[in-house]
């Protein structure tokens, strides 16, 4: 009698060290020989999933409250932001197609195992900051159109792993397409709402020009400065886990890599891809602060959460344009803000649940159900929101508006950490011969482009990290409490520094370790 084979036992958490996001990569073929829209069509997609992060309600906030303070002079700030991502975006789809790892695990090859730990935490930490910003936006748009109380919504937004689990079953092609139907609602949305307002467009080009107010500490608006506004609208606009998710969904098309033509085909058309849904991206954000700008009057709503938006869009007498004012009337434009902003919410119901899936199994080697992971992730990030509106339940409406907006502003503060942890390590792999070959590692004007980014955005991020924990205490704090703040800001700035150091230099020893490697096999 033949021995049966005992099936395979499945456990909800499972060790991983395979290929990046393995269920789908390499699974979608790109026919050779065709002309170079058709080619295109079938690369495009993973640029779109990864656009979804420029345009979540995070970014909502930061542009529109930087159009009405500051009318057009922070459009350079969304320009240049969008620039550095698509460099960064470029680099990590890259390093995944040419060394058919992610970056996690590039990462984790090159580090020690506790320095893995570390850096997981820390990026998973970014992950549930921005999943607080997508739970507050799903529910609010709930709560708006179909006036669901506040708390129910947010338990709502936990039931999107249900929509997580239809996606599963459908295919990533199609996933992919749904994505981009949903960025293409969001930009004709507020396409219209702006194309109503009738803007200055000669305002609109020429903010697209840095000048010297641009980061200036000293002009003072709503209690906000340029300074304050720019650092807001590049931390909601570059963020690590974009990263992550790029170099590893970039790996979903079939490459043949013993063939340096094919490589570089897919390099190609994939920065193609990536570079036209960015584009998206950008005029979603361009749009989003001319709305600021054109659409109220200037400093006409009071309250600058979503709340106030939405009602600001029906209410005439804080509208700016006599069009708008009539279209107002019907209830159209706060109905479709509203639809929109539930669209940005559900886009990162995938993307989100994929790189925390990326940089588990990368960091860690461990992987877990895409449901369940979702469901993990969801229920921790609904904790802070729940606590925020049980806390201002009794308080007036505008201070509950205000409390969620702050909430989501501040946990947008652990961004700025992780941030450096995926560039530096990106750009130094990019720029490596051993990595890349000599054929894909980094130009000259890319690397040097990547490193002033890099910098420039570390830089930025820290000096702004000051004011990010000043947030977190009372609008009236006493000078011994700014001091406080200042202090714990100065302490994680210290820790963030010496964290990069320990980075570096692992990654350093682990180059030198896999260069000498390399040399004894040949």
């Amino acid at each position: 009698m033949k021995d049966q084979k005992t099936p395979r036992k499945h456990h909800l958490i499972e060790y991983a060290n395979g290929k990046s996001l393995e269920e789908i990569n390499g699974t979608i073929d790109v026919p050779k020989g065709k002309g170079f829209w058709k080619t295109l069509f079938m690369y495009s997609g993973p640029g779109a999933l990864v656009a979804v992060g420029y345009m979540d309600p995070g970014n909502w906030s930061t542009s529109i409250t930087g159009g009405q303070n500051f009318q057009y002079l922070l459009m350079s700030v969304i320009l240049m932001s969008s620039l550095i991502a698509m460099l960064l975006q470029y680099m990590a789809a890259k390093l995944g197609i040419v060394s058919q790892m992610d970056l996690a695990q590039a990462i984790r090859a090159r580090t020690s195992k506790s320095l893995g730990i570390v850096l997981w935490i820390l990026t998973e930490l970014a992950i549930m900051a921005t999943d607080i910003a997508e739970v507050i936006g799903a529910a609010i748009a709930l709560y708006l159109l179909f006036h669901i109380p506040l708390v129910y919504a947010v338990f709502i937004t936990v039931f999107d792993v249900l929509l997580l689990l239809l996606l599963t079953k459908i295919g990533f092609r199609k996933i992919e397409g749904i994505v981009v139907c949903l960025i293409l609602v969001i930009l004709l949305v507020f396409a219209y709402e702006v194309a109503l307002s009738n803007p200055n467009w000669g305002g609109v080009i020429g903010g697209l020009m840095p000048t010297k107010d641009t980061f200036s500490s000293s002009i003072k608006v709503g209690g906000s400065t340029p300074l304050t506004g720019a650092l807001g609208i590049i931390g909601a606009t570059v963020m690590p886990h974009n990263l992550y998710l790029h170099s590893a969904i970039s790996q979903t098309r079939k490459t043949d890599h013993t063939d340096e033509d094919d490589v570089a085909r897919t390099v190609r058309f994939t920065t193609w891809d990536s570079n036209i849904q960015l584009t998206l991206a950008f005029f979603v954000n361009a749009l989003l602060l001319i709305m600021g700008v054109a659409v109220f009057k200037n400093g006409a709503v009071k309250d600058p959460s979503f709340f106030g938006l939405f009602q600001a869009l029906s209410n005439s007498s804080m509208l700016s344009n006599g069009l708008l004012i009539s279209v107002a009337k019907s209830g159209v434009l706060s109905v479709l803000f509203a639809v929109a902003l539930l669209a940005s919410g559900q886009n990162s119901t995938i993307t989100g649940t994929l790189t925390g899936q990326v940089i588990m199994e990368g960091f860690i080697h461990m992987k877990m159900p895409l449901w369940a992971r979702r469901l993990v992730t969801r229920l921790i990030s609904v904790i802070p929101v729940l606590i925020c509106v049980g806390m201002t339940g009794g308080e007036s409406p505008i201070r509950q508006h205000e409390a969620l907006n702050t909430l989501m502003n501040n946990s947008q503060v652990f961004l700025a950490f992780a941030l450096p942890f995926s560039m530096l390590p990106l750009l130094m792999m990019t720029d490596s011969k051993l990595e890349m070959g000599d054929r894909f590692k980094n130009s000259l004007v890319i690397k040097i482009l990547g490193w002033f980014s890099v910098i420039a955005l570390t830089a930025l991020n820290m000096k702004g990290l000051p004011d990010n924990i000043e947030a977190f205490f009372p609008a009236n704090a006493s000078a011994a409490q700014l001091a406080v703040a200042d202090n714990i800001a100065y302490a994680l700035i210290a820790a963030v520094m010496a964290l990069l150091v320990w980075t570096i230099y692992d990654l350093y020893k682990g180059n030198k370790r896999l260069k000498a490697k390399v040399e004894a096999a040949d």
